[in-house]
């Protein structure tokens, strides 16, 4: 605990918590947004490298559970047909996790938040893109590279893989596992990047682990309520909530 009070006031750390477990509801509830609204909840409270530090052992942790819900074999299946996307996209994210502490804070607050903003506006107006069949190489290496890079820097991927395989139509289940499998691996690899950036370190991993309990807590609450309300309108909520996250990243980026 004296280790997290040389960090942020107990104040501070009690609206983590709470963060921490809004988070794991609405993963719980939808498969994703966790990092983006851990990003932004935390990061209105303490500085955005300590934010990143505090999100990277929930997300691991969540999408490990999230991805094997179906058992190793349907994960397996899944790291097999979307290999492409997670080679690109785990090239990507080790190398753009080094530039975290290169860029600046205010930079770094609008490169997570406006992807966040362009992408829950174009699926609340239902303009989000179809793409017919398996898309082809080229497609799924750029989108998985994309959204590696954003998850170098912020622990941030959703919003491009969430569009990519909305927009090939997969079924719910198999999208909420596939995410699991993506986002557990990126996770991974986010946590071995950030060793080696400096983001997670001793000093830091005290403040990630507290935010673990509830957010397992607020995941598992998610998944009893996924099972007994209406899966679109928990959406479009969803990404009213990830609008007003993802505009005030930008907001503070701008106006500081």
């Amino acid at each position: 605990m004296d280790m997290l009070t040389d960090l942020m006031s107990p104040g501070a750390l009690a609206l983590c918590l709470a963060i921490a477990l809004l988070a794991g509801v609405i993963k719980g509830m939808v498969g994703f947004a966790m990092p983006m609204i851990m990003i932004s909840g935390l990061s209105s409270v303490v500085g955005p490298e300590l934010a990143l530090a505090g999100l990277i052992l929930p997300t691991l942790v969540t999408n490990g559970w999230q991805a094997l819900r179906q058992g190793p074999e349907a994960a397996w299946e899944s790291v097999k047909r979307f290999r492409l996307f997670l080679f690109v996209g785990g090239c990507a994210l080790i190398v753009s996790a080094q530039l975290v502490r290169l860029i600046p804070a205010n930079v770094l607050l609008l490169i997570i938040g406006a992807p966040i903003v362009v992408f829950a506006i174009t699926q609340l107006m239902g303009k989000a893109l179809r793409l017919s069949g398996y898309p082809s190489h080229r497609v799924e290496a750029t989108v998985g590279g994309l959204a590696g890079f954003i998850g170098g820097m912020s622990g941030v991927w959703g919003p491009p893989t969430v569009a990519y395989l909305t927009a090939m139509d997969t079924p719910k289940t198999d999208q909420i596992r596939i995410q699991g499998v993506i986002y557990g691996l990126g996770a991974l690899l986010l946590a071995v990047s950030h060793v080696g950036s400096g983001v997670l370190s001793l000093k830091t991993l005290p403040f990630s682990v507290a935010l673990l309990p509830l957010a397992l807590v607020g995941m598992w609450m998610g998944f009893q309520v996924q099972d007994r309300i209406d899966a679109v309108a928990f959406r479009k909520a969803t990404l009213v909530v990830l609008l007003v996250a993802g505009a005030n990243l930008v907001r503070r980026a701008l106006m500081g």
